[in-house]
């Protein structure tokens, strides 16, 4: 990787590329009462800290942070020369002795995240989202005794890329390289080596796409879409010349994400024939304000893909439901499976099916709160389905293993429904 990919150290709720529409205007900043103010100083509420589960492959997981540099494009946010990319690379290491765990955010964008975030009506203050940490350790060396897959990831609107921690951490435990995206702008916020912090600028550009009318909204979610495409086609980039330059051993490569990136790894999968495969996990696959809104199709669900897909949709979202995902199982000549966690909600397919319970439980929030971010599945439970499932599409595509688990309902894994 050179300076031109830098390394710097029921119904579910609406839920467009841009999330949920209108609301995305006030996620995250639902008002929270103050505590009142006694006539004497009272101290602060000890703030939540959070746990993420282990993962459960037999390889140790390292991490880097590295700053991408697109030299070929401008900024489409703010017309900057380049455009600049945070990924976190996860892998399987040598040893992690003396390599500290890493955070699953830096306290920067821990800080902008509390206030801007999927969650409406969550606590503002109250969670030390920066404490929380991951199960990679920072710098550790690589385990260079084999080669190892890659696998891209792309978060949700606004969701940073550690937010797919649960998952990223797993399948690098199980023998993949997995390289998590930041999309600057459009992410709560990205901070650059030396303390630089961007933050997204998608609740302002919707305002003003909905005062223009629909034509402008359906141009943005075409935007937001086209620049999560193109940044992953520039991280491929990055990766080919790491396999060039023996960086990386030479590997099929695949993509994960979920809803908005659930999205652009099925469209960077049709438009760049160097994925190998990719998984979908919840993501409309049209320029709509509600999954199951007819119209508005991607090229994508038009023309379908000719090589293996994984729909993985929350309850109520299948390819019977969602239109976009119809018109791609229509269309695709390649191998593909539609599964529903049951009882699922939208960010049940996000590091929120774990962190969540935990704030609920300590900060006594309702649970119908609860039940409308991650729905009923228990978490442990949900969080096992979605690595079992991950990990069986890529291994059987990028490592030509059996993937049973894809064969058929198990009696392992009752909440998975094969549709």
């Amino acid at each position: 990787m050179d300076e031109h990919g830098t390394i710097s150290t029921s119904r579910p709720a609406r839920r467009s590329v841009l999330a949920a529409g209108a609301a995305l205007l006030t996620m995250g900043a639902s008002p929270v009462a103050a505590a009142s103010a006694s006539s004497s100083k009272q101290a602060a509420p000890r703030r939540v800290r959070l746990r993420l589960p282990a993962p459960t492959g037999p390889h140790p997981v390292g991490r880097v942070a590295l700053r991408l540099v697109d030299r070929s494009r401008r900024d489409p946010w703010t017309a900057a020369p380049v455009r600049e990319l945070m990924v976190d690379v996860r892998y399987p290491a040598r040893t992690v002795t003396g390599h500290g765990r890493a955070p699953q955010m830096t306290a920067r964008e821990a800080e902008r995240f509390d206030r801007l975030n999927n969650f409406g009506g969550l606590p503002a203050g109250r969670v030390d989202w920066a404490a929380t940490r991951t199960f990679a350790h920072t710098g550790a060396p690589l385990d260079r005794r084999e080669a190892y897959p890659v696998v891209l990831y792309s978060p949700g609107v606004l969701d940073p890329r550690s937010l797919g921690t649960t998952l990223t951490d797993d399948l690098a435990s199980r023998g993949y390289v997995v390289i998590a995206i930041d999309h600057p702008y459009d992410v709560s916020a990205v901070e650059f080596p030396g303390g630089r912090v961007v933050g997204s600028r998608l609740p302002q550009e919707f305002e003003r796409a909905q005062q223009a009318g629909p034509a402008a909204v359906t141009a943005l979610l075409k935007k937001t879409s086209a620049v999560r495409v193109a940044d992953a086609r520039f991280v491929l980039d990055v990766v080919r010349r790491a396999f060039d330059t023996h960086r990386l051993r030479r590997a099929p490569i695949g993509m994960f994400g979920q809803s908005a990136g659930g999205f652009a790894a099925l469209q960077t999968l049709h438009d760049d024939e160097r994925l190998a495969a990719a998984a979908n996990l919840d993501g409309v696959l049209a320029y709509v304000q509600d999954d199951h809104d007819e119209g508005g199709l991607s090229t994508v669900a038009a023309e379908g893909v000719h090589r293996p897909a994984l729909l993985m949709g929350s309850a109520g979202n299948d390819r019977t439901t969602v239109p976009s995902w119809r018109e791609l199982w229509r269309h695709s000549t390649g191998w593909r499976l539609d599964l529903t966690l049951r009882d699922s909600r939208h960010a049940t397919y996000t590091d929120a099916t774990t962190l969540l319970p935990q704030i609920a439980s300590r900060l006594d929030l309702p649970r119908e709160q609860l039940t409308q971010w991650v729905g009923t599945v228990p978490a442990h439970r949900a969080v096992a389905a979605q690595r079992a499932y991950v990990a069986a599409f890529f291994d059987r595509w990028l490592r030509g293993e059996s993937g049973a688990l894809l064969d058929g309902p198990s009696p392992k894994y009752r909440e998975v429904a094969f549709i």
